[in-house]
């Protein structure tokens, strides 16, 4: 998907109001060197001067007429004019470069793209910055990462009946299954929902997903069940902005990846359940990904939500269980010992 239309307006803006930022500030250096220097604005009429002369020498000379050695004469001039500039400058102070075109990011001269015509890092990195302000997520993924993820919080002595493995066997296998699903989300649609008790560690699977993808530009969306329902009953019923509120709907729709967190939460009405199976439905027809948290278990997501809504489930994600004590306390706890 990418950046909406209104973001890389907002980003091109940015680079617009950058050079012009930048020429102001490279006409006050002019206006302080001249005047220290009155010898320097005249060193610089003449090179402007020559410049133009030498335009309009090559508009209206016949390309068959021109000669190298009309050329040569014209970079002699002017690089002897450079060169007393430069040494006018230096003996007054200032750095030789001090009335160059100033740039804050000289590799694509603040416009993003190359002279190749390639995004600029830059463009990239802004592009990032935008795709992180709109995932809803931009502070709390500095936190909660892969590289914070921490296994040892995970009991590794007692035997899970229903899956045969230690809560910590069992997370470190649903990590790989999240890495995978990175690794392949752009050539392999799939849908994920993480259930299990509250604070094992569903909220954060889903950061770590996040991070990932939004820091290989793809857009991420993470809204828990409430905010979703408000935003969508607020478009329903409410229609100050339908301008606004039509773009949001449409983000929810086709952002790469939407994250549904703490599903359950919301009361669950004729209105909920119509508008969920609606994003399921739709999000899946488009082969959009969707990742829910939720801290119903199977069975109460089954008894829930409606037959339909439930075979969608079934039928279109993968179910990833997480069992454990609430490692949250077990995190403050650490911490508290640490100090």
């Amino acid at each position: 998907m990418g950046l909406s239309n209104t973001q890389y307006r907002d980003i091109m803006f940015t680079y617009d109001q950058r050079r012009m930022d930048n020429d102001r500030l490279l006409e006050q250096r002019y206006q302080e060197v001249f005047q220290k220097v009155p010898e320097l604005e005249q060193v610089q009429r003449q090179i402007r001067e020559l410049s133009l002369s030498e335009a309009r020498k090559q508009l209206f000379q016949a390309e068959e007429t021109a000669t190298d050695h009309s050329d040569t004469a014209y970079q002699q001039q002017r690089q002897a004019l450079l060169a007393k500039k430069k040494q006018l400058l230096c003996d007054n102070g200032f750095a030789e470069d001090y009335l160059n075109a100033i740039y804050t990011c000289p590799d694509c001269r603040d416009t993003g793209y190359t002279a190749d015509n390639k995004p600029c890092h830059c463009l990239k990195n802004a592009e990032i910055k935008a795709l992180y302000e709109s995932s809803n997520m931009m502070d709390i993924l500095e936190a909660e990462n892969f590289s914070t993820f921490n296994e040892l919080y995970y009991d590794d002595t007692v035997v899970n009946e229903n899956l045969s493995l230690t809560a910590r066997q069992n997370i470190i296998k649903v990590k790989d299954v999240c890495l995978d699903y990175i690794k392949h989300f752009d050539d392999a649609y799939d849908n994920l929902i993480f259930y299990g008790s509250t604070g094992v560690g569903k909220t954060f699977l889903t950061h770590c997903i996040a991070k990932e993808l939004l820091d290989s530009s793809h857009t991420v969306l993470y809204l828990t069940s409430l905010q979703l329902f408000d935003i969508l009953e607020k478009n329903k019923f409410h229609h100050e902005d339908a301008s606004t509120s039509n773009e949001q709907i449409a983000y929810m729709l086709h952002s790469d990846l939407l994250i549904i967190d703490d599903l359950g939460a919301e009361l669950v009405n004729s209105f909920t359940a119509s508008q969920l199976y609606y994003f399921i439905e739709e999000r899946h027809t488009n082969k959009r990904p969707t990742i829910i948290s939720t801290n119903l278990s199977f069975q109460e997501l089954r008894d829930r939500y409606s037959e339909r809504i439930f075979s969608r489930f079934i039928g279109f994600y993968h179910f990833l269980m997480i069992i454990g004590d609430d490692i949250r306390q077990k995190a403050r706890f650490t911490k508290h010992d640490d100090n």
